[in-house]
């Protein structure tokens, strides 16, 4: 104990990892973030492996994946935890970024960690895109075509942006050696984005169910929530390990086992199913710009949380009204990914088009109004006690 402390390395980790206190009343809904560590780290790894093997020539990548699975030593297991630790990954930032908002997390003084947490999401989608192109399976072929094509709608820039990408006039040899590329650079960058979230949440502390200050009653991170921590790593490992083992292709297109073919388009282009909610908001709009803005915006809204949450009580533990507004805003992004993989036809295409209504006026108009009614409702209280 004594050399942990007095190592300045080591005495750092050990405020991170072991003597770092916590709130004494955290429940299991804060072990989400020990989980999206997990998952970066089997990312991490896997995909490492994965590179060893992978050629990102047009004519190669698929045969390549091919050549993993049936030749390479274990080859099916590194490419099915890597494809399933995506969806997982998903799952757990999520629930995460869900946890926070119906717990008020992103209020003053953890404005930072949210706003870093925002950019770490908008980061790994744009990784897990890329990294689904670099199958070159028949839906990786078109929904690069796609996706790559909405940016030509920006202004003057639009067309020379979607030929830069794709490295000539169609989605080619040049467009997986730029993704490839990327795409084995970012985790990266995502785990350095992870170390200053981390870093920016251990300044401000973690909230807690309650929403009330916690400094009176806290614990040592070890061992009572490292081990609460390992508890909900073996439930994710094992739950993981019925996909990887039993189903591996159940969260995958099985277009995507298809090679790819220009010449051949699928009957409905959709990405993966955590990118539908958002590609239901793209396609609710009558033109491509507005779909581009409106996806795009869907994310980036998510900062002005701490600006539009009027509420003097932090989470909503003790406001009925804002539980229910939750629930509302939950199933209606749950409809929206649903959306996302039917045909564009009536009714979808208004119920999807009102859904994305009822999503932007979450954050612009209903939280503002709710929490500000809320706050008359405690002040009206108070002054009868």
């Amino acid at each position: 104990m004594a050399l942990r402390k007095k190592n300045n390395t080591l005495n750092m980790a050990n405020s991170y990892v072991l003597d770092s206190p916590q709130p004494a009343n955290l429940n299991y809904f804060w072990n989400f973030g020990s989980l999206l560590a997990l998952c970066l780290v089997m990312q991490l790894a896997t995909g490492m492996t994965l590179t060893m093997h992978y050629s990102s020539h047009a004519s190669l990548a698929f045969d390549s994946v091919e050549h993993m699975m049936r030749d390479v030593n274990f080859g099916w297991f590194i490419r099915y935890a890597h494809a399933n630790t995506a969806s997982f990954f998903f799952m757990c930032m999520y629930a995460h970024m869900g946890r926070n908002i119906y717990y008020g997390s992103y209020k003053t003084p953890r404005v930072l960690p949210w706003s870093m947490g925002v950019m770490i999401f908008l980061l790994l989608m744009m990784t897990a895109f890329m990294g689904y192109v670099l199958v070159f399976g028949q839906m990786s072929l078109w929904g690069a075509t796609v996706i790559c094509n909405l940016l030509s709608a920006m202004p003057w820039l639009g067309d020379d942006i979607v030929q830069f990408l794709w490295g000539g006039f169609s989605v080619g040899n040049p467009t997986l050696q730029r993704f490839f590329a990327l795409h084995y650079l970012m985790p990266f960058v995502l785990a350095v984005f992870a170390l200053l979230h981390l870093m920016a949440l251990h300044t401000a502390g973690s909230s807690n169910p309650l929403g009330m200050t916690s400094n009176v009653d806290k614990l040592s991170m070890h061992p009572y929530y490292s081990f609460k921590d390992l508890i909900t790593m073996f439930a994710f490992l094992l739950m993981f390990s019925l996909f990887v083992f039993f189903s591996p292709n159940t969260l995958g297109h099985p277009d995507n086992y298809m090679p790819a073919n220009p010449m051949v388009t699928p009957a409905s282009i959709v990405p993966e199913w955590y990118l539908l909610p958002f590609y239901a908001m793209l396609r609710a709009m009558p033109d491509k710009l507005g779909g581009v803005m409106a996806m795009v915006a869907a994310i980036l809204i998510l900062l002005v949380l701490p600006l539009v949450d009027r509420s003097i009580i932090r989470g909503s533990a003790f406001k009925p009204i804002s539980k229910l507004l939750f629930g509302f805003f939950m199933c209606n992004f749950l409809l929206l990914g649903v959306l996302g993989q039917v045909h564009i036809e009536p009714p979808f295409m208004v119920l999807g088009q009102m859904c994305t209504l009822f999503y932007f006026s979450y954050f612009l108009v209903l939280l503002p109004m709710v929490s500000t009614m809320e706050n008359m409702f405690f002040y009206m209280g108070s002054l009868r006690k």
